[in-house]
């Protein structure tokens, strides 16, 4: 997408909030390749491609066929205008070398100018910065304390080459984050400061509690319930996370296209916030619809909470999920907070499509209505 600017001037980053919200979905294809048709761009207004890592301090691609799929991707904008693509490094597996790469003045121009080859070579929207997390272990990653201010002068950084870019070429470049919902992550962070340098924070609003941990519950409740005494929601993220100097108008609220499985919970109140453990990897919606809904696994609804869950009593089996009821409350949330827009982890999880399109349907006709009693 190329944009001609009368003035050359480049507006600050997510200073105000876009027409519609924004509908933003990673795609982690791993090592396959999309086929005609294998992303819905009519539904999205940009995709976030997972996962470029880093080596030796630069950025590299993570799959064998990114190029082929970062192709496809980039042909889509030409039927789709405003769509956008981004590429996302790191994430929870490839957070490794962030913060030896964020050390030092010297480390971060190597990092930058590779993500500028990265992003010319591929034709590409942008960055998307996951570094799970700054300051902290993450699935076991090098960390220190110095991260905090690192992770600062990084977005700062990055900025300021887009925005020479832009100037240069008229074509702009967008810079996100993934950022942890959790008050441990803006502890280790400077999000008043960072936020001044990114389009959005994709505020990864999901994992609140994870088979392993012991006790069964949402995994991603739209808000607090009272009688939950671990205190979590998305709405309780959203409002620290403003409190911490981000404006609503640049958080993209995180849904999960897949459901946390927990075994051997015993049938007590349907089995929420009962013991469990955990048996077997997430479940992805379609995996949800196609093997446990109707098969033996009963709905229940959290009406406190806004989420649904799955229990069957003859496994003992607990499942927390998303489902286009619970979607769709979230995106007039949305509307409703003046939010940025949503985002979703992941696209493939979602194989009919049903709750993207919930999400793209429910949060531009909502926004819409909004607009037209203005």
């Amino acid at each position: 997408m190329v944009l001609f600017l009368a003035a050359l001037q480049i507006p600050a980053p997510g200073r105000t909030r876009p027409e519609r919200p924004l509908l933003v979905g990673y795609v982690f294809p791993q090592n396959t390749v999309f086929q005609p048709g294998g992303v819905d761009a009519q539904s999205l207004d940009r995709v976030n491609y997972a996962f470029a890592n880093i080596k030796d301090g630069r950025m590299v691609t993570g799959f064998a066929h990114d190029g082929e799929n970062f192709a496809y991707l980039a042909s889509l904008r030409k039927a789709r205008p405003g769509f956008t693509v981004l590429v996302s490094v790191g994430g929870w597996e490839w957070s490794t070398n962030f913060s030896d790469m964020a050390l030092t003045k010297r480390s971060r121009a190597v990092f930058i100018n590779s993500v500028m080859d990265f992003l010319l070579r591929y034709d590409l929207d942008g960055l998307d910065i996951d570094w799970e997390y700054p300051g902290l272990r993450g699935a076991g990653h090098p960390f220190r304390p110095e991260d905090k201010q690192n992770f600062t002068s990084l977005v700062r950084t990055l900025r300021k080459r887009f925005d020479r870019e832009t100037r240069r070429t008229h074509r702009r470049l967008y810079l996100s984050i993934a950022a942890g919902a959790s008050l441990s992550y803006l502890e280790h962070t400077e999000m008043n400061k960072v936020q001044r340098y990114v389009d959005t924070v994709n505020l990864m609003s999901y994992d609140y509690v994870v088979p392993g941990e012991g006790v069964t519950g949402h995994h991603s409740p739209l808000f607090t319930d009272p009688a939950e005494p671990r205190h979590y929601s998305t709405d309780a993220s959203v409002q620290v996370f403003e409190e911490a100097g981000v404006p609503a108008a640049k958080i993209l609220l995180g849904v999960p296209f897949y459901g946390h499985v927990w075994g051997q919970v015993p049938d007590v109140d349907h089995g929420l916030r009962q013991p469990g453990k955990s048996i077997h990897s997430d479940a992805t919606y379609g995996a949800i619809t196609s093997t446990m809904l109707r098969q033996g696994y009963v709905r229940y609804w959290d009406a406190t909470a806004g989420v649904p869950w799955l229990y069957n009593a003859g496994k003992q089996i607990f499942v927390s999920y998303e489902d286009p009821e619970s979607l769709a409350s979230k995106c007039r949330y949305v509307v409703t907070r003046k939010l940025g827009g949503m985002m979703f982890w992941d696209y493939e999880g979602d194989p009919d499509g049903v709750l993207r399109r919930t999400a793209s349907h429910t949060l531009h006709s909502t926004a819409a209505k909004g607009n037209s009693t203005k």
